[in-house]
């Protein structure tokens, strides 16, 4: 582990001046402070100070959600609010009055997608057939924001086993902030709708083919794709773990910073973790270096762009920040053997993993609950119409269940042949073209165009096999953090990805902020302005 050492005074200090840049003043305390603007280092420093409760912080999200998840435009984020989350504030407010904050996230309300699992709140992955589930104890990301003093307010709501469309069968269609008649992405929607809504300080998603990027970009936020092995996915309902990975979504990059660091660590219940050894920081806000740019190489695979105008005008204009920052910008090209192969690659892992490790996780589980992957289709094909407690069906995810089912296992020769050559020659390739070209970063459009109705015309293509680039940070482990880099002129947000190589979030988040300070590119959706309780008075 790096910096294990680092003191909390250290953190605070460093805190302290990221806060005076953030236009937080000397005492890094501003008179008010705005929900919906407000970094966790500004929310926590106010708490620090006492003129901020995290009861106060915590009640003003519970109102936003009140007022635009089920009401007003209905954006359908949340599966489960938790009950115990007003309570837990006062513990905690107690508790740094009496010996101090635990962390940077103490008293800092968070939400997290539905397929984390939590001992207090039912744990559905968007499922009808996982309803009322209550795993036997807390995800290992989970215990760690709650040892931090993170207090979940929320589990969310996802594509339906974390795969297909902003939808499932537990708890319907996500709508989009910006937008209510475009998706959301997924299959981390809810997350991203909810944060780009400023329904909490901070969401968690996970990312098997995109599922934390895609919702990053079409709702305006930043996010990030942990490298494979960075953060535990212990407790995690499993898509596929070879490619399966948890990751932070915030409204800025600083935050993103905060929280995590607090999630960091090796997990003995998964063996991923093995590999940060020696390579994971548990403060990362000593990269939110606002020179970063200046003399970095950044390369740009034009190969993911051409799609929209729009689109493509935002990148270059991004770029030209980047390079009157001080960076250098090449074009770089990926192999064409890697570009048409990715798909592939991707569901003969993809299927098998699902297959075997869905019923691994089943079997965890106390219930009368399907304990393999017929036993979730035996289920579905019970449910063809809408009922009456809401429930609905799903036939487009359910349809894929059959294509898994009928996957190989996991002594099949194409499996065994992409998962022990294919990947490494996928993250080698990646590795070599940035060693080559002297880069700290490849940058592409996360997506080559925005948010698409959620009434999509028929024929949509399967997982992996569309133009999208986001699939070779899971083929290659690698990390790729998205940040917002401006809005096309019906006001749909546009984002640009960073991939780097493994464990290089330091080099991403360093990147990201520089870039993010000159672009100042996140706004508040319009269908969630802020409300009166908004304004926090610090003073």
């Amino acid at each position: 582990m790096l910096q294990s050492s680092t003191s909390h005074l250290a953190t605070a200090l460093r805190l302290c001046v990221l806060l005076c840049c953030l236009g937080g003043g000397t005492a890094g305390v501003a008179k008010e402070l705005q929900l919906t603007q407000a970094s966790i280092p500004q929310l926590s420093a106010a708490m620090d100070a006492g003129t901020l409760s995290s009861e106060r912080l915590v009640q003003a999200y519970l109102d936003r959600i009140a007022a635009y998840d089920q009401q007003g435009p209905s954006l359908n984020t949340v599966m489960h609010l938790n009950p115990d989350a007003l309570r837990r504030a006062r513990e905690l407010d107690e508790e740094r009055r009496v010996s101090g904050p635990r962390s940077p996230m103490h008293g800092i309300p968070v939400v997290i997608k539905d397929n984390l699992d939590t001992a207090d709140m039912p744990t559905t992955a968007g499922s009808f057939m996982l309803a009322g589930s209550l795993p036997p104890d807390d995800a290992y990301v989970v215990k760690k924001l709650r040892d931090a003093g993170a207090i979940i307010i929320a589990k969310l709501n996802l594509s339906e086993f974390a795969s297909g469309g902003a939808l499932n069968s537990l708890g319907g269609v996500i709508a989009n902030p910006h937008h209510l008649g475009r998706t959301p992405s997924g299959s981390s929607g809810g997350t991203g709708a909810a944060i780009a809504a400023g329904f909490a300080s901070m969401g968690l998603g996970t990312d098997t083919g995109g599922s934390v990027r895609g919702p990053s970009s079409a709702n305006g936020i930043v996010g990030l794709k942990t490298t494979h092995g960075l953060l535990s996915r212990d407790g995690v309902v499993p898509l596929a773990l070879s490619f399966d990975t948890v990751g932070p979504m915030t409204r800025s990059v600083t935050d993103l910073a905060v929280a995590l660091g607090v999630m960091t660590g090796v997990d003995p219940a998964d063996e991923s973790t093995q590999k940060s050894i020696n390579k994971f920081y548990t403060d990362y806000s000593q990269f939110l270096q606002s020179d970063s740019l200046s003399g970095a190489r950044i390369g740009v695979a034009r190969v993911f762009m051409n799609d929209d105008g729009e689109v493509d005008w935002l990148v270059e204009s991004a770029l030209q920040s980047m390079r009157d920052a001080g960076a250098t910008v090449v074009d770089v090209e990926f192999p064409e053997w890697l570009l048409k192969s990715r798909g592939n690659f991707y569901r003969a892992i993809r299927y098998p993993e699902f297959k075997a490790q869905i019923a691994d996780y089943l079997a965890t589980l106390e219930g009368n609950y399907p304990r393999d992957l017929e036993g979730l289709i035996a289920k579905a094909m019970t449910l063809n119409a809408k009922r009456d407690d809401g429930v609905i069906p799903n036939p487009s995810r359910w349809s894929l269940m059959r294509k898994e089912v009928e996957a190989t296992d996991l002594m099949g020769f194409e499996y065994r042949a992409v998962k022990s050559h294919a990947l490494p020659l996928v993250a080698e390739t990646i590795a070599g073209l940035m060693k080559d070209n002297n880069l700290d970063a490849i940058v592409y459009p996360t997506a080559s165009s925005p948010a698409e109705l959620i009434e999509r015309p028929a024929g949509t293509s399967e997982p992996g096999s569309g133009g999208s680039p986001v699939i070779l940070a899971n083929l290659s482990g690698f990390p790729d953090l998205i940040l917002p880099i401006g809005f096309t002129g019906r006001g749909m947000p546009v984002t640009l990805s960073m991939l780097g190589t493994a464990f290089s979030e330091p080099t991403l988040i360093g990147l990201a902020y520089a870039l993010e300070q000159r672009l100042q590119a996140i706004r508040l959706p319009i269908h969630t302005p802020p409300l009166a309780g908004d304004t926090l008075e610090t003073e």
